[in-house]
């Protein structure tokens, strides 16, 4: 079976969207907006409703803001806001985004015009690293939830998990998380990461994913106890 290029994006990434309009507008470059809206020419509700994947790298750009903290914040108990927020800058930055869109194979995926298409778009960094956060914001959206986590006894080892796929994320010039200003001595606290099987930390998520699932519907059980006009 032949697949399209958004199941086979869904394959390196380990889910099914149930919402397919979302990696759509995810993979939709403001580039190639007019070629698709000249397309609808006749039809300007369709035209007018076709739009690019700006909004979605802000809200991806929050959601990796977000999971870094929250992974320093558990990780390095002992960490000042100073040394969380350079730590965080380093893990997510334009570089460390363009290298995960690399490895994803992200740039054969995007939806370009003819400009850019001319010009090497597929290959250019900005491209590929707001194409990623527009990527996470849509996994984020269809599927609820997306971890950051560590996946050996290397806490500098992380992975975006996103369906039954680890997708690597993090440093790869060789730096430290840690080494977050030159005039401290590198004595800061390692987290202790237990090591951990792929299978068993996706298993992990995945419990995470269910008890999270649960409380939110016992949350919606639970009887109001304001009065009734």
């Amino acid at each position: 079976m032949n697949l399209s290029d958004d199941e086979r994006l869904e394959e390196k990434l380990g889910i099914r969207f149930k919402n397919r309009a979302l990696l759509n507008l995810a993979l939709t470059h403001s580039s190639v907006v007019p070629d698709l809206r000249a397309g609808h020419g006749e039809d300007a509700g369709i035209a007018a409703g076709i739009g690019n994947n700006e909004r979605l790298e802000f809200l991806g750009d929050a959601v990796l803001d977000l999971l870094a903290s929250e992974y320093l914040l558990e990780n390095f108990p002992d960490w000042t806001e100073g040394q969380l927020s350079k730590s965080r800058a380093r893990l997510v930055n334009a570089r460390s985004l363009e290298r995960a869109a690399r490895r994803l194979g992200l740039g054969e995926h995007l939806r370009l015009g003819r400009g850019e298409e001319k010009t090497g778009g597929r290959d250019k960094p900005a491209l590929l690293a707001d194409g990623f956060e527009a990527v996470v914001a849509a996994v984020f959206l269809d599927a609820g939830r997306i971890d950051l986590v560590s996946a050996d006894a290397d806490p500098q080892r992380l992975y975006i998990a996103t369906g039954n796929k680890l997708l690597a994320f993090g440093l790869d010039d060789g730096k430290s998380i840690w080494e977050t200003d030159a005039r401290l001595p590198n004595t800061a606290s390692r987290a202790k990461v237990a090591p951990t099987t792929e299978k068993s930390l996706l298993s992990k998520c995945g419990r995470m994913g269910s008890a999270l699932a649960a409380a939110k519907a016992k949350q919606k059980k639970k009887p109001s106890n304001r009065r009734r006009a």
